[in-house]
């Protein structure tokens, strides 16, 4: 993990970005096997907002609106582990150090999102590829100037969140596929980077949990 984030102690407020998702299910497919499945969904918490600068490092924060990039997945599940203990919530992950991390659905600390449940809460209750038209909703390679923008700037999908689609990649808990890719996590969402088709709901990514870029960050999750 980056060695300038900022003490426990300043890494705080994180609860009050979070809003509660209603239960439901959801329709996924992976196109590079040719399949789909559907699934349910618990309510949970998701924030309203990428995660941003400001939150993990604090008032030193350079261009403090700004999501956080550059980070792996391997440092995200390490983030939400500090982020719930300078809250008072019990970690969600263990063994983080290991090539197979658990996550402990009873903990009341931040997580990430599943991809069914990140996919879910960007559809909001829609149908199509995305939840508006692009340029309303997102950055990406034909608006944003290459390069990430403040978060919120963009109009939100029905359950107000923003940034679900553009502005950067957001990394998921769930495995890609074990069995060809072994630890390499899915990330959604698409990016500044991306043009428009790979701008979507249902767009899925994959990558090594030490990987990191500066287009890829994260949102925090709760579990009810």
């Amino acid at each position: 993990m980056s060695d300038n984030l900022c003490d426990d102690e300043r890494m705080t407020g994180a609860a009050e970005l979070m809003i509660e998702i209603p239960a439901g299910e959801v329709h996924l497919r992976d196109d590079r096997k040719g399949t789909a499945w559907t699934s349910k969904v618990e309510s949970f918490r998701l924030a309203r907002h990428l995660t941003t600068r400001a939150l993990l490092h604090g008032d030193s924060a350079d261009d403090p609106s700004k999501p956080a990039v550059d980070l792996s997945w391997k440092d995200v599940i390490a983030t939400c582990n500090t982020l719930s203990v300078a809250d008072g919530l019990s970690p969600a992950y263990h063994d983080i150090d290991t090539e197979s991390p658990r996550w402990d659905r009873a903990a009341t600390g931040y997580r990430l999102a599943t991809e069914a449940e990140w996919q879910y809460a960007c559809k909001a209750g829609t149908s199509g590829y995305r939840y508006g038209e692009i340029d309303e909703i997102a950055w990406y390679s034909d608006n944003s100037e290459g390069r990430a923008h403040d978060v919120g700037m963009k109009a939100p999908n029905n359950w107000g969140l923003y940034d679900m689609i553009g502005n950067v990649w957001e990394w998921c808990w769930d495995l890609y596929d074990p069995e060809v890719y072994g630890t390499y996590r899915i990330f959604r969402g698409g990016s500044w980077a991306e043009s428009e088709r790979g701008c979507g709901a249902t767009v899925r990514r994959r990558s090594h949990p030490t990987f990191a870029i500066d287009d890829l960050g994260f949102r925090l999750a709760q579990t009810i």
